[in-house]
């Protein structure tokens, strides 16, 4: 997905100012544990995940006036996402996931549209790879919550913006105590030259720590 928007072009000069934090930020670069890598794999769909990563875009969702969501992306074909509660500070971080993609399929008509949004995204159970998969959010009744809705402002490396219409429901299993592997559902939707380009995006994703990112540009 983020290839198709963006590409692969370096470019050095940013001309808008993208969001930082922890030492994350466009054009940047950063190593993960690559030990820690190699020991969770093995439990994950992700396979051959690189060690080192160079960001080239960096998204920003405002979902509340206090809820801040980062995503840098790289050119890995994934994404660090960082959840701020409260403020843009490091102090503010409250969860820090590295998604990465694992299906886009195109969205042609607005009958298909629509039933995605209706009932592609959020079900009760999500089976992918032999893994079943339950759904995190819920809605204030503490049933099944419809696809969240949030817009993200995207920021290229050649100083460019735009903006993607999104429609999620977050996924998790349990692999073991304490660690999860999660699958993200998302139909996005971009107006390009007028005309609105729908996908249906599939991510895995799992946990990180910050002490596990290794700032290195």
């Amino acid at each position: 997905m983020f290839k198709k928007w963006f590409g692969k072009t370096a470019v050095e000069e940013v001309k808008d100012s993208a969001p930082e934090i922890m030492g994350l930020r466009i054009g940047g670069a950063f190593e993960l544990d690559s030990l820690k890598l190699r020991l969770i794999e093995p439990d994950l769909i992700i396979a051959g995940a690189a060690s080192t990563h160079l960001i080239q875009a960096v998204g920003e969702v405002k979902l509340d006036d206090v809820t801040t969501v980062l995503r840098y992306y790289t050119d890995d074909d994934g994404f660090i996402q960082v959840l701020l509660e409260g403020g843009m500070t490091e102090n503010h971080i409250t969860d820090v996931k590295l998604w990465y993609f694992y299906d886009t399929q195109s969205i042609s008509t607005e009958k298909q549209w629509n039933t995605v949004i209706n009932s592609s995204i959020s079900v009760t159970t999500l089976a992918l790879e032999g893994n079943n998969y339950s759904p995190v959010w819920e809605n204030a009744a503490g049933e099944l919550a419809a696809p969240v809705a949030m817009t993200e402002k995207t920021y290229a490396q050649d100083g460019s913006t735009s903006e993607t219409d999104q429609f999620s429901m977050l996924y998790e299993r349990e692999i073991k105590a304490d660690f999860f592997e999660y699958v993200m559902l998302s139909g996005e939707e971009k107006i390009i030259d007028n005309r609105a380009d729908r996908y249906l995006v599939k991510m895995t994703g799992f946990d990180l720590k910050p002490a596990d990112i290794d700032i290195i540009g």
